[in-house]
């Protein structure tokens, strides 16, 4: 598999033009993104921003395979498997290469590291609406003509300014898709609480212990942060913060039945240690598992 440290390597790898700055490359146009003909799989050390829409071809990220077939972002991180077949573009699309050290010493630092999309899989990529994809490519005209122009004191602010932009629209536009795909989030966290419960009713919590985001994500056929983001739209709170809810509940259940004392209770659910779980209770609950039972009984 191939690695690329530096822009200038990838964009030669894949027929793209010589970046003007070695840390950042900004380019659209009817171009081949990952090479007509050729079948690869790598990893860098910059974020890629892609929109396009592909004629035919497929693309990996992660451990998805996906056939585009309508005009959509897609965000990638540094170091994420990426993996391109035989694409060919249809239309207009762009591509953005920001290496991790055009970041640094910046705000964006750590500001790009908190949008999770960079870590959704491809099949959840950014369908964008015609008025979206126009607010979209304005960004991107302005951050091509500032790439273009002679670099100055002012060049890299005004470019990451443009991007941070862009990525808060992107932000904003994916919350609209969580709202809109009534077809996946209506059902999310019904599916999610069927999974949950399938999980203890066939006591893989006593085999493998407390179910995981990944374990549900995998259920779900969608990727760890892509199901905590919807479930937040839906619910507010996230897989993580559901997944405990549930196990609190479980667990007050039992107390109040009075059968097994608070270390069995902890294994039956899956804890490690009854220490884990009356953490987790007293923090979600605001008392201990021995507290709330004796207030129960009396």
């Amino acid at each position: 598999m191939n690695h690329f440290d530096k822009i200038s390597s990838y964009n030669q790898a894949i027929g793209l033009n010589a970046p003007e700055h070695p840390l950042f490359y900004i380019a659209r146009g009817n171009k081949d993104c990952c090479g007509v003909g050729k079948e690869s799989e790598f990893t860098a050390d910059f974020y890629i921003i892609i929109f396009k829409k592909v004629e035919s071809g497929s693309m990996q990220y992660g451990k998805t395979k996906y056939d585009h077939n309508r005009g959509k972002m897609s965000f990638i991180k540094p170091r994420q498997i990426t993996g391109c077949k035989n694409i060919r573009l249809e239309e207009d699309s762009f591509v953005i290469l920001i290496h991790e050290d055009f970041l640094s010493g910046t705000t964006m630092h750590n500001e790009i590291k908190k949008y999770a999309y960079f870590e959704y899989e491809v099949n959840e990529a950014l369908h964008l609406s015609p008025n979206e994809e126009e607010t979209v490519w304005n960004l991107v005209y302005a951050m091509e003509k500032e790439y273009h122009n002679n670099i100055d004191d002012y060049s890299k602010s005004i470019i990451l300014s443009h991007l941070s932009t862009l990525l808060k629209y992107a932000q904003r536009f994916y919350k609209r898709q969580f709202i809109n795909r009534e077809e996946l989030s209506g059902a999310t966290f019904t599916k999610f609480n069927e999974i949950l419960s399938s999980y203890f009713e066939d006591g893989k919590n006593i085999d493998f212990g407390l179910p995981t985001v990944s374990y549900m994500a995998e259920k779900l056929n969608i990727s760890s942060r892509y199901l905590s983001d919807m479930l937040k739209q839906e619910t507010g709170k996230t897989a993580l913060e559901l997944i405990h809810f549930f196990l609190i509940s479980e667990g007050k259940n039992l107390l109040m039945e009075g059968k097994m004392n608070i270390a069995e209770i902890s294994i039956s659910l899956g804890f490690e240690n009854a220490t884990y779980f009356s953490r987790l209770f007293r923090k979600e609950v605001g008392m201990t598992p021995f507290q709330f039972k004796n207030g129960f009984l009396n």
